[in-house]
């Protein structure tokens, strides 16, 4: 009996494993290096593809969405929401006309860079990579629909290699 009992367990476990990975959490690996220093090729993210059913999407987080570029996955830093107004001053980024912390972007590599002033629509967000000489983002395509993004990055999971 007590051995069927595990068995059951097991089989529970590893069924609830499976639905999570698929449903809630699921391992992500980077292919582009336009969230570096962030997060670097090859690393693997946790992405938590269901808390923005729930849970609006912030400036800060890091979104996984469908890629208006080339129809895959992509993860950028969502920069402003709805109603603000995003530009890049020299490299600096300003929403609502206020200059961003951002200690993660190098802004010695990208020195001279100007975008906008433009106004993140009802239903997107703004969306940038962190190595901002090398991303493809919402400068290239705009604002990104809120039901293209899939999941947000919770994680960055140790490189085991």
């Amino acid at each position: 009996m007590a051995r069927r009992t595990t068995l059951l367990a097991a089989v529970a476990i590893a069924g609830t494993v499976l639905v999570l990975r698929g449903t809630v959490l699921e391992p992500l690996t980077v292919t582009s290096p336009s969230m570096e220093p962030t997060l670097h090729v090859g690393s693997t993210v946790l992405v938590d593809r269901l808390t923005g059913r729930w849970r609006e999407v912030r400036t800060g987080d890091l979104v996984v969405f469908t890629s208006p570029d080339d129809g895959g996955e992509a993860v950028k830093r969502v920069v402003a929401v709805e109603g603000q107004t995003v530009a890049l001053r020299d490299a600096v980024l300003h929403v609502d006309g206020v200059a961003a912390d951002e200690p993660q972007v190098d802004l010695s590599r990208i020195d001279g860079t100007w975008f906008g002033p433009v106004a993140v629509p009802e239903g997107g967000v703004f969306v940038l990579g962190d190595s901002r000489a090398l991303s493809i983002d919402s400068r290239s395509y705009g604002a990104v629909p809120l039901d293209a993004v899939t999941g947000r990055v919770v994680a960055v999971l140790p490189h085991l290699g």
